[in-house]
């Protein structure tokens, strides 16, 4: 068997407990079973430093893009229109979604070096408002940049629109204050900076926001308020969830915290960047 140093999804390498989670099986409609849905929904509100009065917690079954689009085509509603920022392959992905799905979108493409410009983002909004929602990736892995959402969620909220982050790779690896920052949707995976496995998506939801999707969605199984409203009564999920991969995070979560929350596995993760790029440039790498 070969022990791959740099996995994907992910990057990253998941611990042998969390692995030990996935021997359990668990069935969907079990009340133990969906005491652990609602414990990962409080511990994620935790995480984001947001009150349950104010945001709410939704698991979405499939990948990130599953997160991403269930977003984009459950609050963005056909009267409305979204301003996708983008500086890569991610951010241009939302562009596709909204396209495929028929979202009224306008697209502010930045170059893939540089961030997108939070002063370019209030005059778009200045100009143009019929504009009801922003959306922009937070870690953008293709360049590898880490974007300024919390300049432009500022904008965003000072304007009196909706933000939308797909925070995937930086979601407990990067700490985000969702509410301080105005993010009102804030997307991310299970097998990211937390460390489960592939499996589901979370989106983290103004409650005010979510609640005015009503009727909005283009999609049955992607409709975040009705897979909200299902969670909401006793943590079942409208269809069948990924028992095995649920377990494993919720474990991550609790290994998240043994280490010290967020702070401490930033520093860890910056401390291997380092170490990466120290040994890189040693064997002559640019």
């Amino acid at each position: 068997m070969n022990a791959y140093k740099l996995l994907t999804p992910g990057p990253l390498t998941t611990t042998d407990t969390v692995k030990r989670e996935m021997l359990v099986d668990r069935c969907t409609w079990d009340d133990d079973y969906k005491a652990v849905t609602q414990k990962i929904r409080r511990q994620l509100l935790e995480l984001a430093h947001v009150s349950a009065d104010d945001y709410t917690a939704v698991l979405m079954q499939g990948s990130g893009t599953f997160g991403v689009e269930s977003v984009l085509t459950s609050v963005v509603g056909e009267e409305d229109k979204v301003l996708i920022c983008s500086n890569g392959a991610y951010g241009v992905r939302m562009t596709e979604i909204c396209a495929r799905s028929r979202v009224p979108y306008v697209h502010y493409a930045q170059n893939y070096d540089k961030v997108p410009d939070a002063a370019r983002v209030a005059r778009l909004l200045e100009e143009d408002p019929a504009i009801t929602h922003v959306a922009m990736v937070h870690s953008e892995t293709t360049s590898g940049i880490l974007n300024d959402i919390q300049s432009v969620g500022k904008v965003v909220r000072d304007a009196g629109r909706t933000f939308i982050v797909d925070a995937m790779s930086s979601f407990g690896g990067v700490d985000i204050p969702a509410a301080d920052w105005g993010i009102d949707f804030l997307v991310s995976s299970a097998n990211k900076c937390i460390q489960g496995v592939p499996g589901f998506s979370f989106i983290l939801c103004r409650r005010e926001k979510l609640l005015k999707s009503e009727g909005k969605a283009r999609s049955l199984s992607l409709d975040l308020l009705d897979q909200w409203r299902g969670m909401e009564k006793d943590g079942k999920w409208r269809f069948t969830s990924p028992t095995h991969v649920v377990l494993a995070f919720s474990r991550a979560l609790d290994e998240l915290a043994q280490e010290g929350g967020i702070p401490a596995r930033s520093r860890r993760y910056a401390e291997n960047n380092r170490l990466l790029i120290e040994k890189m440039r040693a064997m002559g790498l640019p």
